[in-house]
């Protein structure tokens, strides 16, 4: 592919934003140079094996595989053959305290029979709430998620007027919790939908209703799992970009972004000097401006905004199968809003944590030896800001096997034989993320949509910014539309 020599393109990081950024420009003719501080692709969404077991790292959920289908469309590619998936007729199970089990089946009016069998709720109830969580989502979607806050010109395209006009519908000013509350009444229900805030790592109880657009990636568009686990996708990418001729600079961290009259020359890496007519940078936005920009202005009110959760997750492999656990188990908190204001407020562990556990196992039998299963066992946490995180894994460790030995009658300690644990110091140590906290900024007040770091500097000519932490947001999906974004504002 003939090379537009003037146009000379470094990202800094190899997370999914910052793949999928780079083959959009190769797939346009940039010249592409990617340097990664870590030996890997793929930031969060990277794999390990231990002692026989295989784990993918950080993110279990996929959804809208659209996304990740459209960038293989773009660099010539055949996505049922590159990048086989299936999608998944149970989304979640769930477990309550009291001994209710619920399946969240992909199909809406399943699930509604369901939560009717399980909890005696009228099915209307959850059709209802899905039907306006699709109408929320496709309204505030070509806004929100697919293109720039942050231009003018957005704002006057005929899908942005079309939301303006329904603002009022989307009930920007209550939390979820008092909508789901007032809405679905009955508790296991309103914890199920509150649960959706932490797919961006905030609170319930304070988020604001918009958020319940959520489910509509579970329930209308759906759940999937790469044939060969999460990992897959981050070595789909790679590849890709590959065979796109991206260079990869691995163990090369970016130490300066270089500037003369406010536009980019080039960066620094290793004392070497690479010159660029653009940078992208798909680092937390925090370090950006703290490390690679340190010699500019920073947008402090945006640095402080309160951050989104953390996490403390245990890889252990378990030399048992648990028939009643599915890919993905959720066993909920007795006191949902106790867990969130520990985690908050008072920036620190719950004593009866959330649990989830994915099992990729359940799908892809070599993850695990025959007769085992790889458990990914995870609870939201506060991000780092200094706790004794030493003495927090004990003691997060003995309440989570308290509760799963409770819940599912038996000492799962006794089946552990492998284990590997990752807490917020080693995520923000591996990924460059402010205290380890997943998302970037919390999305706990009204205004969250419109206080994430815009795709571009403002200042500085041929600056961009993708990933979890700017605009639209955390989380693969969001990842990938950042880098969207980012391609069509550098044409």
């Amino acid at each position: 592919m003939k090379k537009l020599n003037d146009k000379k393109i470094v990202i800094v990081g190899a997370g999914v934003a910052g793949l999928a950024s780079a083959i959009r420009l190769a797939v346009k003719g940039y010249s592409v140079n990617v340097f990664e501080a870590n030996s890997y692709p793929g930031g969060k969404l990277s794999s390990f094996e231990l002692e026989g077991f295989r784990f993918d790292a950080g993110p279990s959920l996929f959804t809208m595989p659209q996304l990740v289908e459209e960038l293989l469309l773009l660099a010539g590619k055949n996505p049922k053959e590159t990048f086989p998936y299936i999608q998944l007729e149970k989304g979640c199970h769930y477990f309550y305290e009291d001994g209710t089990n619920l399946i969240a089946y992909q199909d809406k009016l399943r699930f509604a029979n369901e939560i009717e069998s399980k909890l005696g709720v009228d099915p209307k109830v959850i059709v209802k709430y899905l039907e306006k969580a699709k109408f929320r989502y496709e309204i505030t979607a070509p806004l929100f998620l697919e293109k720039s806050l942050h231009k003018l010109g957005n704002y006057l395209r005929k899908e942005t007027i079309k939301g303006i006009f329904n603002l009022s519908k989307l009930n920007l000013f209550e939390p979820m919790n008092a909508e789901n509350e007032k809405v679905l009444k009955h508790p296991h229900l309103v914890q199920y939908f509150n649960r959706f805030a932490t797919y961006n790592g905030s609170n319930p109880y304070q988020a604001p209703a918009l958020l319940n657009m959520i489910p509509h990636l579970e329930h209308g568009i759906g759940t999937y799992f790469p044939k060969n686990g999460m990992h897959q996708i981050t070595e789909t990418l790679y590849q890709t970009a590959l065979e796109l001729g991206v260079l990869f600079h691995f163990n090369a961290k970016v130490d300066l972004v270089q500037t003369e009259k406010n536009t980019v020359t080039g960066v620094f890496s290793k004392n070497n000097f690479y010159p660029a007519t653009q940078v992208i940078s798909n680092m937390d936005i925090y370090p950006t401006y703290k490390t690679l920009l340190k010699d500019h202005d920073a947008p402090e009110n945006l640095l402080k905004q309160e951050k989104s959760s953390s996490a403390l997750i245990f890889y252990w492999g378990i030399k048992k199968e648990f028939t009643q656990l599915g890919l993905h188990n959720i066993f909920f908190a007795a006191d949902y809003k106790a867990e969130f204001k520990a985690i908050f407020e008072d920036n620190t562990l719950h004593t009866d944590p959330t649990i989830y556990l994915n099992i990729s196992s359940k799908y892809k039998k070599d993850d695990a030896p025959e007769g085992c299963e790889n458990w990914f066992v995870m609870i939201n946490t506060p991000n780092n800001t200094g706790q004794d995180w030493e003495n927090w894994k004990e003691i997060a460790k003995e309440n989570i096997l308290k509760k799963l030995s409770r819940m599912l009658g038996e000492d799962i300690s006794n089946y552990i034989v492998a284990e590997e644990i990752l807490d917020p110091i080693k995520i923000e140590a591996k990924t460059s993320s402010l205290g380890g906290s997943l998302y970037g900024n919390a999305s706990n007040n009204r205004y969250a949509a419109f206080l994430r770091h815009a795709n571009f500097h403002k200042k500085i000519k041929g600056l961009y910014f993708c990933g979890g932490s700017v605009h639209p947001g955390g989380g693969i999906p969001l990842c990938l539309q950042s880098a969207k974004i980012v391609s069509e504002l550098i044409d």
